[in-house]
């Protein structure tokens, strides 16, 4: 028992286990060169779908690939270096497609470092303050309504480079206007970049079905530069290529360095900021929970968010992009056999490797290729069967589900989310009122004496009692028929009480003293009773329950 209790004595508080990395747990519990082996093959394995895909998202936002290559190696490492999940990858995420590139139009590639790094620090105060566990309140059909509308954007976005299309003019990013210079953009197919897009599309679609162990999205892309780059020389076959359009990728890391920043600069940037932040912080921590549900194994948060703005501001100072947990490549770590950080550590350390002594060979990737990667990515993303599926359950979800989505695609992905909470907010609370009442109850011979009588009448309020039906309730006492000498508020199956409702409680008791009426608040619960005492209710009205 003595050792028990000294062993107890020796566990670390609640507080600094949460804010503990899960790569510092690994090392603690002990590391050993059998899971080392598993974590660098799990890292080289998300290393391969890891290339593309960065590449891919970067040049879909508006950037160079490159930038996407700088994000997974210093987003990545730092996420799981810091991060709160054992399996957590980071990086470039397609999610992040619409907002990046909107920020690039409209502040160019310097705003949106800054606005990164900006995020990053409110993502740190967010797991600071403990917010990453009010993330799951998020209702579902948001969640899917705003994954649909990202994909669905995604995809317009890729229909130039699939199609190899000449716009006149820069791509708008609103899609109405994007679809409309498309389609008069329609005479300027290249069916020589619809073959290589329809080529990788075959080439992933084959892997998946018959070798889904294999890096398809490696091969799809190795193979269309190696067709590309052999037909291009013989002349008559032009597609486009990272190095035509972007002139290669760098073949090194350049230092960090600050973004131009001024507080004129910062204060435009703060709505973009903030939608990094909060849409980085949902992404991460649903990519977490995945992880969580494929090994049993549980995330740190809180940690997570923390590692997350940590990582958002290296990768700005580095000259990436956003980064964030990304799904598709977490669960690639967990099926490939990752038991640890250490092996999403290993696939930055992969890329970075790509970096120094492979960069030439990237400049004959064909975007078009890079375009069918992302074209997957956004059939992958859009819940179509759970889409479907919440339209046709429930009417009131439905209309959050169909708000979040237009709104998404149509207008602005805050503007989908923010409509979203708020009209599940109202839905929730229109529910909740159905199952708040206050009726009168009779009294019975197990009540006292004084309870038995006709000038008594007890009143029993069940449910939780918030601002949203606090004036029914009100009005229910107001229509009281008769005037007794003495009221009885059983609040014994009240669970909760807010403030406003408090407040209209006060109200009625007030009125009711002023016609002369004794008031009783019977059996309420500790937290209830705190807060009718502090509204300035009298402590000598609340008695327990006999």
């Amino acid at each position: 028992m003595e050792n028990a209790n000294h062993h107890l004595h020796k566990e670390p508080p609640s507080r600094v286990i949460a804010f503990t990395p899960k790569s510092l747990s690994v090392l603690k519990e002990g590391y050993s060169l059998e899971r080392f082996g598993k974590d660098i093959i799990a890292g080289i394995t998300v290393a391969a779908v890891a290339i593309p895909l960065s590449m891919a998202i970067a040049k879909a936002s508006g950037a160079s690939p490159d930038r996407g290559l700088i994000t997974a190696i210093v987003g990545g490492f730092l996420i799981s270096l810091l991060g709160g999940s054992r399996f957590q990858i980071g990086g470039p995420a397609g999610a992040f497609i619409v907002v990046v590139a909107s920020i690039i139009e409209r502040q160019g590639f310097d705003g949106l470092l800054l606005a990164t790094l900006m995020a990053g620090i409110f993502m740190m105060a967010m797991g600071a303050f403990r917010l990453g566990t009010y993330i799951k309140y998020i209702p579902h059909p948001v969640l899917v309504g705003f994954t649909t509308g990202i994909a669905t954007i995604i995809f317009s976005s890729q229909i130039v480079d699939l199609s190899g299309l000449t716009l006149d003019g820069r791509e708008p990013a609103a899609l109405i206007p994007k679809l409309k210079a498309i389609w008069a953009a329609i005479g300027t197919l290249n069916i020589q970049a619809v073959m290589v897009s329809g080529l990788s599309l075959a080439v992933i679609l084959i892997m998946r079905r018959f070798r889904p162990q294999w890096p398809g999205l490696l091969i799809a892309i190795a193979l269309a530069s190696i067709v590309v780059a052999l037909i291009g020389h013989s002349g008559g076959f032009a597609v486009e290529t990272i190095g035509t359009r972007f002139g290669g990728i760098p073949d090194h890391l350049s230092p960090p360095v600050l973004p131009d920043w001024s507080l004129q600069k910062m204060q435009a940037l703060l709505p973009d900021a903030l939608t990094i932040a909060f849409l980085g912080a949902i992404e991460s921590l649903l990519s977490a929970v995945v992880a969580d549900g494929m090994t049993g194994r549980r995330h740190r948060s809180n940690m997570e968010l923390v590692a997350q703005g940590i990582a958002n501001i290296g990768t700005a100072l580095f000259g990436g992009i956003c980064a964030t947990g990304t799904i598709a490549r977490t669960a690639t770590n967990v099926r490939a056999g990752g038991t640890s950080p250490v092996a999403g550590m290993v696939h930055s350390v992969v890329l970075l490797l790509l970096i120094l002594f492979a960069a030439p060979l990237a400049s004959y990737i064909p975007l078009a290729s890079l375009a069918a990667i992302l074209a997957l990515v956004s059939w992958n993303m859009a819940e179509r069967d759970e889409f479907i599926a919440i339209i046709r359950r429930s009417r009131s979800d439905a209309v959050i589900l169909l708000a979040t989505f237009l709104l998404t695609i149509f207008r602005d992905l805050t503007e989908g989310i923010a409509a979203g909470v708020v009209l599940a907010a109202f839905i929730f609370m229109h529910r909740m009122t159905g199952i708040v009442s206050a009726n009168e109850v009779a009294t019975d011979e197990s009540e006292p004496d004084q309870e038995q009588s006709p000038d008594t009448i007890v009143y029993r309020i069940e449910g939780p009692f918030f601002f949203g039906v606090a004036s029914e309730i009100a009005e229910v006492f107001e229509q009281i028929g008769r005037q007794p000498k003495r009221i009885i508020l059983d609040l014994s199956a009240m669970p909760f009480c807010d403030g406003t409702a408090a407040r209209a409680l006060k109200d009625v008791v007030d009125r009711f003293k002023l016609l002369g009426v004794n008031v009783t608040l019977r059996g309420p619960h500790p937290s209830v009773k705190s807060v009718l005492i502090a509204v300035g209710i009298s402590e000598r009205l609340v008695v327990e329950r006999p």
